[in-house]
């Protein structure tokens, strides 16, 4: 049976909770989870970064080694977007199970460790590339492009750098009308947003909101952002107001809806995988169910 835990209580009284149900534990005893993402009819993926594994719920493998993969998304075919961590680049798997390399090298220069990804409906895809997987973060030995960016590829397949001044550029999603596109960093303590043009690119940065390490991202279909974050997943409207702040027994490291209705939130949080029914329905990836 999974360990239920209490229910967290929304800032502005338990009447208005957006989540409408206890957090339950899914899975336990990984090493650093990563990169929650619920399938088609399911089941739930998740990375484990230092094991070098994708992970069904169950607990059974998905893929390993994975590149210690971090971010997992799907793109409009429902073929699987891996950020690999450790193989600094971005892949998809094709439908036979031949890997694909997406994004490796800007200009030349190997990419830091690439993190999170996010699929636009006409397939524009969007990626953050902090140095963590780099022992020395920029002054590694092996760091070779000297700054963490945010990048996009377009549906041709051109690897495009769209902001280079992010200190740990990390979890990362779009607004339900994809106008919006709202990015973590971490080291800053704070989640940007900017402006998106019909070509895939952002102008117009502003600070969206602040809060202690925020990591992962998703959105639901009324516009609310719920950001991972030290104190547990916060939840804020699209005006950067915090509407709600749900615990967990670990520190939440990012976050995916699932479930065929789209109204289960799943949380990878250290050493654990958790779940929490939540009012809204989420915004699955384009090649999900909804």
């Amino acid at each position: 049976m999974p360990i239920i835990l209490a229910l967290a209580l929304s800032a502005f009284g338990a009447e208005n909770s957006l989540v409408s149900g206890p957090v339950e534990t899914v899975r336990g005893g990984h090493q650093f989870t990563e990169g929650p993402l619920y399938l088609p009819g399911g089941p739930l993926l998740f990375s484990d970064i230092p094991a070098d594994t994708i992970f069904r719920a169950n607990g059974t493998l998905f893929r390993m080694p994975s590149g210690q993969s971090n971010g997992l998304t799907l793109d409009r075919e429902g073929r699987l977007i891996a950020c690999e961590h450790k193989n600094r680049r971005v892949t998809r798997t094709e439908q036979d199970g031949a890997v694909t390399v997406l994004a490796e090298r800007y200009q030349g220069k190997r990419l830091n460790s690439p993190n999170d990804a996010i699929v636009r409906s006409d397939g524009v895809l969007y990626f953050t590339d902090p140095p963590y997987g780099l022992s020395g973060g920029l002054k590694d030995p092996e760091a070779e492009l000297g700054f963490c960016g945010v990048y996009k590829i377009d549906v041709a397949g051109k690897l495009i750098l769209l902001v280079d001044d992010f200190v740990t550029p990390n979890g990362l999603a779009l607004s339900p009308d994809e106008k919006t596109l709202y990015i973590a960093d971490t080291q800053n303590k704070h989640v940007r947003a900017f402006d998106v043009v019909p070509d895939g690119t952002v102008s117009n940065s502003r600070i969206f909101c602040e809060l202690p390490g925020p990591d992962g991202m998703k959105i639901d279909r009324d516009g609310r952002i719920w950001c991972t974050a030290s104190d547990g997943v916060r939840v804020y409207d699209a005006s950067g107001k915090l509407l709600e702040t749900v615990a967990f027994p670990e520190v939440p490291s990012n976050c995916a809806f699932g479930d065929e209705d789209g109204h289960t939130l799943y949380v990878t949080a250290r050493k654990g995988v958790y779940k929490v029914r939540t009012v809204s329905e989420g915004i699955r990836p384009m090649g999900s169910s909804k």
